[in-house]
């Protein structure tokens, strides 16, 4: 096992999906580092001002948040605690069911690629930005992976832990390209 090399639980899988309340530690999560990857949230918004957390891996020392707040889709990655990315939608989130997605293309393979990040409200893109780093090996040593809530530190400065999901989240599922 190489140093740049994640141990996982399920190596040979590339799709696995999550359910809100879903805590794990980061080792058993899906590893988004050094390549493209998307998450998809699928969610049912029946109040305004409906926010938190649709998944969370790490947090005030490295992670990423994809969450939504004050009405805006958005998704913050939080290098060691030295730089944060955040993307923000245009637009807010519709009430009623929606599917949420985050896509990250790395430029390369490289251990600590930088890319770019697009979001996606209903498969129409309603924002991207540039990350132009991410953490080679780990995020956390001693933060989780968390569905529907950020626990621990908050991996973004936009909110405050636990910052649960206020509404309908029904799923997350992570795409590793």
């Amino acid at each position: 096992l190489r140093v740049e090399q994640q141990p996982q639980i399920a190596s040979d899988r590339t799709k696995a999906t999550f359910y809100p309340g879903i805590i794990l530690p980061e080792v058993c999560a899906p590893n988004t580092k050094n390549r493209s990857s998307a998450i998809t949230a699928v969610v049912d918004l029946h109040h305004p001002g409906a926010e938190g957390a649709l998944v969370a891996e790490g947090g005030r020392f490295g992670g990423y948040s994809f969450y939504i707040k004050s009405g805006k889709l958005a998704f913050c990655y939080n290098f060691l605690n030295v730089a944060r990315s955040t993307i923000r939608s245009t637009v807010d989130v519709p009430l009623g069911k929606s599917t949420l997605r985050y896509e990250f293309k790395a430029d390369s393979t490289s251990r600590g690629t930088g890319g770019t990040g697009k979001l996606f409200i209903n498969d129409k893109q309603v924002g991207e930005g540039r990350i132009a780093r991410t953490a080679p090996n780990v995020n956390s040593i001693d933060e989780t992976f968390n569905v529907g809530m950020d626990l621990g530190t908050p991996v973004s400065e936009d909110y405050q832990s636990p910052f649960k999901f206020t509404d309908t989240l029904d799923h997350v599922t992570i795409d590793l390209k």
